[in-house]
C-alpha cells in the first residue's frame, strides 16, 4: 500500500494545526443566524485556545516531520516557548476583538458584514498558523492567507454616516492587498532560493535564518528580510499601514492592528535574532513616526504611526539578540497587543457613535461616553511606559538591554521616542479625542459589547503593569530574572514623562502646537500615490507621441511604396504598357547580367 501523503492519515495532520477552528469555523458563520452567529464569534477563539492546550500537552521536544510529494520535509506545527508567547495573546486578542464586533452583527441580508466577521476570525487563525509553523513553506501558505482574510476588514460594510466611500474603500483595499500579497511572492522567491543551496542541511526548516552583518549575506538572506521587513512595516515600506488601518471598518481595525505586524515581528525573532541592521532599522522606527504622529487629523493614523513606533522596540530587541532583549521583544509584543487594541478600540467607539475619528471634528466626548474616555486613558498610559501599567514593565526590558551594551546613541534615541508617545498617544490620543473643546456634541455611550471588550482590555494592562513577576516568569519565553520597578527604572521613567508632558503643556499653551486641517497627509506613501502616477501618466503622454509618430511616418512609407508601385505597375506605368520583344529581351539580358556578377562575387 503506497504512504499516506502526510504520514498520516489527512484527519490526524489537520488535527494538529493550532489555529484550526479559527481557520474553518468562521466559513460556517454566514449561514447562521444572528444569535448563532454571535455565540460562534465568541466560541470559536475559545474553542482554538482550548484546541492549543491540548497540543501543548502532548507536545514532544523534537517537532513531528511530515514528507510530502516524496521529497518535502515540513514540520507543520512547532510549539515552544518563543512560538507560545504569540499562541496565546493572538488568542487573546482575537477573543476581545470578537467580543467588541458583537453589536455589527444584524440580519443575514447584510452580507459583507457577515463576511468580514469571518474573514477576521480566518485572519487570527491564520496568524497564529503561522507563529507555530515549523517550515518555510508552510509559513508561506499562512503568510498569504493572512493578507486575502484581512482585506475583508478593509472592504467591509460600515454604519450609515460614517463617511467611508465605496470608490475610495476599494482602491485602499487593492493597495493592501497587492503589498501584502507581494511580501507573500518576495518571501516565496526567497524560499526557493535557500532550496537551492546545497549548503544548508534543511533548507526549509524555519529557525535562525541569518545574524550579523546583512552586508554579507546572500541574495535569499535579503529577499526574506524584505518579506518580513514588509509586514512589519520598515521605513519606507511602512505606508501601507497607514494606508489600510484608517480606512477599516470601526471593528476591523481592532483585529487588523494586532496580527500583521506582530506576526512579521516573530518572524523577525525566529528567523533574524542577533541581526545587527534591524537595531538601526528599529530606532528610525522608533523616532520618524513623531512628527507625522503629532501633525494628524485623523486619530486612528496617528495610533498607526504610533504603531510603528512601538514595533522599532521590538526590532531594536531582535537585532541586540541577548536573553534580555530577546525577552524584552517578545514580552513587548505581547502588551502592545493589548494596550494599542485598546486605544484603537476606544478610537472605534468614537468613529462609531460620532462618525469620525478626527481633532477637527470632536470635541468633550467624556461627557457622554465616560467609559471609554477612562478605557482610552488606560491605553494611552500604558503605551506611555507610565509605572504600574503594562508598558512600563515590557518597554523597560528592551532599555535595559540596550543600556548593557553600552548603545549609548540607540539608547537616547529610544529616550526621545519615548518622549514621542508621551505626545503623540498617551496625551494627543485622549485630550483631542475626549478632553478638547466643547463643541456641544453629545452622542449615546458605546455597546455593551464594547465596552466589555474596552473594560477586559484595560484590566489586562493594569494587571500586567502591577504584576510584572508573573508577567516575567510564566510568559517570557526564555529565562528571566528581572525587576522593572527599581527606583532608578522609575525615576527616569517618570522624569522623561513629566518632561514630555510639559513640554505639551508649554506648546499648547502659547499656540505652537499645530492648527489641524481636514486634510489627507501623506508621506513615504506619496511616491506610488502621487508620484507614479503622475510618472506613468508621463510616460504614457510621452509614449503615445512617439508612438503616434512612429505610426503616422509608418503609415506614410507604407502608402509612398504603394503609390511607387502603383506608379510601375498601374495601367499607365512601365510595366503596364506593352512592350516589343526586343525590350524585353533587352532587359533579361541586363538582369541575367546582374545575377551573373552576384554569383561570381558571392563565390
Amino acid at each position: 500500500m503506497d504512504e499516506p501523503l502526510f504520514g498520516c492519515t489527512v484527519l490526524d495532520f489537520v488535527l494538529q494545526l493550532p489555529g484550526l477552528p479559527l481557520l474553518l469555523g468562521p466559513l460556517l458563520l454566514p449561514f447562521l443566524p444572528k444569535l448563532g452567529r454571535q455565540i460562534g464569534m465568541v466560541l470559536l477563539p475559545l474553542v482554538s485556545g482550548a484546541h492549543l492546550a491540548w497540543l501543548a500537552s502532548g507536545a514532544d521536544a523534537e517537532p513531528v516531520r511530515r514528507t510530502i510529494f516524496g521529497h518535502l520535509e515540513l514540520v507543520p506545527t512547532r510549539l515552544d516557548d518563543l512560538s507560545m508567547v504569540w499562541g496565546i495573546i493572538f488568542h487573546v486578542a482575537a477573543l476581545l476583538a470578537a467580543v467588541y464586533s458583537l453589536h455589527t452583527v444584524e440580519v443575514r441580508k447584510q452580507v459583507a458584514k457577515q463576511w468580514e466577521h469571518a474573514g477576521g476570525l480566518v485572519y487570527a487563525g491564520a496568524a497564529i498558523g503561522a507563529v507555530f509553523a515549523g517550515d518555510l513553506i508552510t509559513l508561506f501558505v499562512y503568510w498569504e492567507l493572512t493578507a486575502f482574510a484581512s482585506v475583508f476588514l478593509i472592504w467591509g460594510k460600515d454604519e450609515p454616516g460614517i463617511e467611508r466611500p465605496p470608490a475610495v474603500i476599494f482602491r485602499t483595499g487593492m493597495r493592501y492587498l497587492i503589498i501584502q500579497v507581494g511580501s507573500g511572492v518576495i518571501l516565496l522567491a526567497g524560499i526557493l532560493l535557500r532550496q537551492m543551496d546545497t549548503s544548508i542541511a534543511d533548507p526549509l526548516y524555519f529557525g535562525p535564518l541569518f545574524s550579523g552583518d546583512l552586508a554579507s549575506a546572500p541574495l535569499w538572506v535579503w529577499l526574506i528580510f524584505l518579506a518580513f521587513g514588509i509586514k512589519a512595516a520598515f521605513p519606507l515600506l511602512h505606508s501601507w499601514l497607514q494606508d489600510a488601518y484608517t480606512q477599516g471598518t470601526h471593528t476591523g481595525t481592532v483585529f487588523l492592528s494586532t496580527f500583521t505586524t506582530k506576526m512579521a515581528i516573530y518572524a523577525l525573532a525566529r528567523g533574524f535574532a542577533g541581526t545587527e541592521a534591524l537595531i538601526y532599522i528599529g530606532v528610525v522606527m522608533t523616532l520618524f513616526p513623531i512628527p507625522f504622529a503629532v501633525l494628524e487629523n485623523d486619530l486612528r493614523k496617528t495610533l498607526a504611526y504610533s504603531l510603528n513606533n512601538q514595533l522599532g522596540f521590538m526590532c531594536v530587541g531582535i537585532g541586540i539578540g541577548t536573553t534580555l532583549a530577546l525577552n524584552g521583544a517578545a514580552l513587548h509584543a505581547f502588551a502592545h497587543i493589548l494596550y494599542k487594541s485598546l486605544l484603537f478600540m476606544s478610537m472605534g467607539a468614537v468613529l462609531y457613535r460620532a462618525k469620525s475619528c478626527k481633532v477637527t471634528d470632536l470635541g468633550a466626548l467624556h461627557k457622554s461616553m465616560k467609559w471609554t474616555a477612562r478605557f482610552c486613558l488606560v491605553g494611552a498610559l500604558s503605551i506611555a511606559g507610565f509605572p504600574l501599567f503594562s508598558g512600563f514593565v515590557s518597554k523597560s526590558l528592551t532599555i535595559s538591554a540596550v543600556a548593557e551594551e553600552h548603545l549609548i546613541w540607540i539608547y537616547f534615541g529610544l529616550m526621545l521616542a519615548s518622549a514621542g508617545v508621551m505626545e503623540h498617544s498617551g496625551i494627543k490620543i485622549p485630550s483631542y479625542g475626549f478632553y478638547g473643546k466643547d463643541r456641544g456634541m453629545r452622542v449615546k455611550p458605546a455597546p455593551l459589547n464594547m465596552q466589555i471588550a474596552m473594560g477586559l482590555t484595560a484590566a489586562a494592562c493594569i494587571f500586567m503593569g502591577l504584576t510584572p513577576g508573573l508577567f516575567y516568569e510564566h510568559i517570557a519565553p526564555y529565562p528571566l530574572e528581572y525587576h522593572s520597578y527599581t527606583v532608578a527604572h522609575v525615576v527616569d521613567q517618570m522624569l522623561l514623562l513629566c518632561f514630555a508632558a510639559l513640554a505639551f503643556l508649554v506648546l499648547y499653551r502659547h499656540n505652537v502646537f499645530p492648527k489641524y486641517e481636514r486634510a489627507i497627509s501623506l508621506d513615504s506613501e506619496v511616491v506610488y500615490r502621487k508620484l507614479l502616477p503622475w510618472a506613468t501618466s508621463g510616460i504614457e503622454r510621452v509614449g503615445g507621441r512617439v508612438w503616434r509618430g512612429m505610426l503616422d511616418a509608418g503609415t506614410g512609407l507604407f502608402f509612398g511604396i504603394v503609390k511607387v508601385f502603383y506608379d510601375w505597375t498601374g495601367p499607365k506605368g512601365m510595366f503596364g504598357r506593352s512592350w516589343t520583344s526586343g525590350n524585353i529581351a533587352g532587359w533579361a539580358t541586363i538582369m541575367l547580367a546582374f545575377y551573373l556578377a552576384f554569383v561570381f562575387f558571392w563565390r
